[in-house]
């Protein structure tokens, strides 16, 4: 049955426009008269019932299809009517112009006309409005929404079918509002016509009955108006039932309940009102002139009402003060006021900070982040992920991307296990200008630093671009300056994005290429723990990780004999020296170093001590400057020749010595003899004595 509904509707809605045009008998005419009751009785019904206003997306269509029906059935009536004069046999019409307005025209055209007032200037207008105002305020939150889902996705709290789920409710939800809007633009014309199309009836049917057949004015008015004010009866009350039914369903905000649960609960929520209503029409019934049995019937029935919401509602339980040791004295809230205490492991967990990489961006940047608006900053993220896997080898968890009203509108902030690391303000309608360093013309814009690297730079015009490039200018647009910006803050902090969750997922991955490996290395030879701060000693110094196979041999083979981590770490080094001598050669092919003689070598490894599992240099700090500003000044010479600069040492001091070079000289590689490998083309500069 249920595929051929779309046939059955088609050729409902085909009738209703030759029912316009084609002659029926009065019984048929009452038979769709009550068709016509019967369903705006229905869709009243079924809108109380809605929790949510999409559950009956259709009722815009509904709307449009009933009107046409209504004024089909109006065209109707009025041709039986004006053909037949006494002779019309429609009973549901002769019973609202008779048993309704007992027989009286005139009192039929009263309630009527109040009828269609009520309907036009109180429900349409109120629902026109409603409607107006949630089509506007569902599309101005869409953005928000599409970002707060695709965020969600992107930080793996939903699924890809969860998420086009959710896009899909915002999307029909948009259309349900808007549709609203115009639809309520059909009912407050089928008010309008209604009193048009009476009017037309009442004349028509004086000058047919009182010119064709010939009656008095009174027969005639009897006859036709009272025919025609039962009509309009008819046709109103479907529209009234229609209208309320539009108000209701615009007025609905998404609720767990239906309309008669969320009223009676939130009505009886508070029994103290229930109490002092009951008292106070008590009071007005004993004490004035007005009906004392109903005054007091309807005051003892509220007053019980609220006396058994009392019974049901549940107690609030004062929580004991366990610290001052006095019973039932009550302790105050702390925090928020009113606000519940932390009791369940679900309100504690929403926390707690789980996300390893966060960012917050401000509502200027929403846009950017909206794919409907045709940004893609979400999806920059996402390669900006790939982009760290493919070349560290680290896999970090989905970045969770959230609106912030607390930022400037430009501004967005990257946070790490859940602390500020950097905030930076972009422009989107606009590019920044780069000087490389050689740029020496000014160029008008908004002076700033680029934040990867801090250049200087300015945020120019979209018609300044060619003009830019043409002074030695590097341009680029917002979102890019974004994806360069976190693309370096993950690998700076490379080393504190390698958590358990990001362990789990390497480990996952070579169990698909090379389970054995894991199995043999974890838990047997070393735990877990120890196998991630060797890979976070790696990540420190910028030694990529993507070649776990020869990390996790290196561990097994040498795990057995220590579990020093210093060491391993400086074995795995060794098992890597290819990719590390790659990774530090210049584009001549050579690896340009500085190295420190072999008397300072010495000094350095008879004062090295180990503090908390890390080897350090236990030297004059005066001594360790001057070393330092020595090999300073010898890099540079090297830079300025346009080669990359290591420093290279023995393994034994590697690790100390590149701990301090690392604080002033973060991007210079320190690289042990043993890590180079046999064909390396390896030219010391100079040499550190002092």
């Amino acid at each position: 049955m249920s595929r051929y509904n779309d046939i059955f509707i088609a050729i409902g809605v085909l009738f209703i426009v030759l029912l316009m045009i084609l002659p029926i008998s009065g019984g048929m005419l009452d038979v769709f008269q009550i068709i016509n009751i019967t369903i705006s009785i229905l869709v009243l019904l079924t809108t109380m019932y809605l929790k949510r206003s999409i559950q009956l997306s259709s009722f815009p269509t509904i709307v449009l299809i009933l009107t046409i029906y209504r004024v089909a059935l109006n065209i109707a009536s009025t041709r039986l009517i004006l053909l037949e004069g006494k002779n019309f046999d429609g009973h549901v019409i002769r019973a609202f112009g008779n048993f309704v307005v007992g027989g009286s025209y005139v009192v039929g055209l009263v309630i009527f006309f109040i009828l269609v007032v009520v309907q036009y200037i109180v429900i349409t207008k109120g629902a026109e409005r409603v409607s107006e105002v949630a089509a506007r305020f569902t599309l101005d939150a869409m953005p928000g929404k599409q970002m707060s889902i695709d965020a969600d996705y992107n930080a793996g709290v939903i699924t890809e079918s969860q998420a086009r789920k959710r896009r899909e409710e915002v999307r029909r939800e948009a259309d349900f509002y808007g549709a609203m809007d115009g639809a309520s633009k059909f009912v407050r014309g089928d008010a309008i016509s209604t009193i048009i199309i009476v009017f037309i009836n009442i004349i028509g049917g004086l000058v047919i009955g009182m010119l064709i057949h010939h009656m008095g004015a009174t027969e005639a008015a009897q006859t036709y108006v009272l025919l025609t004010v039962g009509d309009g009866l008819v046709t109103q009350i479907p529209a009234i039932l229609m209208s309320t039914s539009t108000g209701i369903i615009v007025s609905r905000a998404a609720s767990q309940h239906s309309l008669g649960q969320d009223v009676v609960n939130e009505l009886s929520s508070e029994p103290r009102a229930l109490i002092i209503a009951g008292i106070a029409i008590l009071f007005l019934g004993i004490f004035t002139p007005l009906p004392t049995v109903s005054m007091v019937f309807v005051g003892l029935t509220t007053l019980i009402l609220g006396y058994v919401a009392s019974r049901s509602s549940p107690k609030e339980e004062p929580e004991t003060a366990s610290k001052s040791g006095t019973p039932g004295k009550t302790v105050p809230s702390r925090g928020v006021e009113g606000a519940i205490p932390l009791s369940t492991p679900m309100d504690v967990s929403d926390i707690i900070t789980t996300d390893t990489v966060e960012i917050e961006i401000g509502y200027g940047l929403i846009p950017l982040a909206d794919r409907s608006q045709g940004g893609d900053l979400l999806d920059r993220v996402t390669m900006v992920r790939k982009q760290i896997a493919y070349e560290l080898g680290l896999m970090i968890s989905p970045i969770r991307v959230r609106d912030s009203v607390l930022l400037k509108p430009n501004e967005y902030i990257v946070k790490i296990l859940g602390s500020e690391v950097a905030r930076y303000e972009i422009f989107p309608n606009r590019l920044l200008a780069m000087n490389p360093g050689v740029v020496e013309e000014k160029i008008e814009g908004i002076p700033t630093k680029e934040p990867a690297f801090g250049l200087e730079a300015f945020w120019i015009t979209e018609d300044q671009r060619e003009t830019a490039r043409g002074l030695g200018y590097t341009v680029v647009d917002a979102p890019s300056v974004f994806a360069t910006h976190l693309t370096e803050l993950l690998r700076s902090h490379a080393a504190e994005l390698l958590g358990r969750r990001e362990m789990e997922m390497l480990l996952e991955g070579l169990r698909q290429k090379v389970p054995s490996l894991v199995d043999d290395l974890i838990p047997g030879i070393m735990k877990e723990p120890v196998v991630r701060n060797v890979l976070r000693r790696l990540l420190e110094e910028k030694v990529f990780i993507r070649n776990l196979p020869v990390i996790f041999e290196t561990l097994i083979e040498y795990g057995e004999r220590t579990s020093d981590v210093s060491e391993l770490t400086q074995e795995v080094r060794i098992a890597l020296k290819r990719q590390i001598s790659e990774s530090v050669k210049s584009e001549d092919g050579y690896v340009h170093a500085v190295a420190l003689s072999q008397s300072l070598e010495e000094k350095l490894n008879e004062s090295m001590t180990t503090s908390g599992g890390k080897k350090i240099f236990n030297v004059n700090p005066e001594i360790m400057s001057k070393i330092v500003n020595s090999i300073a000044l010898l890099l540079k010479k090297i830079m300025e020749k346009g080669n990359s600069p290591v420093i290279i040492c023995s393994a034994s001091i590697r690790e100390a010595m590149a701990r301090y070079i690392l604080k002033s000289l973060p991007k210079i590689p320190v690289v042990a003899y043993e890590e180079m490998t046999d064909d390396v083309k390896l030219k010391v500069e100079d040499i550190v004595n002092v």
